[in-house]
């Protein structure tokens, strides 16, 4: 496989790695410390990731334990994980704070599958910009003969197709996770 088409695949799997970090933050029924990872506090005029300033444990499968590194800082981190999408009410308990994972209902579950299949088709156009992107800059290189570039195209199109098969392989994974009780 020639360069352009691995380095090609190098960007395609950044995608994948992201889209997998998107699916971390989607909460199923297990409580999971990553579905705070996007979540930012006010931090002393600053917007700080709530898993900087505090120390995030899991004391039982659907409940989440946060004790803020300054106890201080409780309030607003209560309130970013009250105005974030999570749908949880956070739990004051002085000094650390509880977030208690409801079981989810049927209705709540397939809304989760529309939003990981929208973050999977999000990373099937990014591959086809990427493809394209690499489709373009062969086409204006001169370096290379026309049996070449016909070949690093084919190289680029399978490379494309696999990582478009990885993309389908991680969303069904994601469907079976949040689908299964």
């Amino acid at each position: 496989m020639d360069e352009l088409a691995l380095e090609m695949q190098s960007n395609m799997d950044k995608t994948i790695a992201n889209l997998e970090e998107q699916f971390k933050t989607l909460r199923t029924g297990r409580a999971s410390s990553s579905v705070l990872d996007r979540i930012e506090c006010d931090y002393y005029g600053d917007r700080i990731p709530v898993n900087q300033i505090s120390s995030i444990s899991i004391p039982e499968p659907r409940q989440i334990l946060i004790k803020p590194y300054d106890r201080n800082d409780v309030r607003a981190i209560v309130e970013a994980i009250s105005k974030s999408d999570l749908g949880i009410n956070p739990i004051n308990d002085g000094n650390q704070i509880r977030l208690v994972f409801p079981p989810l209902t049927e209705e709540r579950r397939k809304d989760l599958v529309k939003t990981a299949k929208k973050y999977a088709e999000d990373s099937k156009v990014a591959i086809r910009n990427i493809r394209r992107d690499y489709l373009e800059l062969l086409k204006a290189s001169d370096e290379y003969s026309d049996d070449l570039k016909k070949r690093i195209e084919a190289d680029i199109q399978k490379v494309t197709e696999d990582t478009n098969k990885k993309v389908e392989l991680v969303f069904k994974d994601k469907e079976v996770e949040i689908m299964t009780i």
